[in-house]
């Protein structure tokens, strides 16, 4: 029974081995495959993607300018409204704050 082990073990693994490596090529090939698959698919997202820049140029473009505006906008009506109301500041108001302080 020794002998047995010592005789067919050694090539049953090397059988077992040699399956092993052959699975490993054919799984390796493939995967060579689907990645070959996978980059032509980015490759064409990457495409699409470059021809709407223009467009997200464009809309980063009119956004930047409506913000300019709206903010300049918000300033001319803040500087109106901070004239109007030192315009109509009473005067007894200030003369009461003067006597206050004396």
């Amino acid at each position: 029974m020794l002998e047995f082990f010592q005789v067919y073990l050694p090539i049953l693994i090397y059988i077992l081995l040699i399956i092993i490596l052959i699975i490993g090529i054919i799984l390796g090939v493939r995967l060579l495959g689907a990645m070959d698959k996978v980059d032509a698919v980015l490759d064409s997202m990457q495409r699409k993607v470059d021809s709407l820049n223009g467009l997200f140029n464009v809309i980063d473009f009119t956004t930047d300018k409506i913000s300019m505006f709206s903010d300049r906008v918000v300033d001319v009506v803040s500087g109106f409204i901070t004239k109007i109301g030192r315009w109509r500041k009473p005067k007894y108001e200030s003369e009461e704050e003067e006597e206050y302080y004396e």
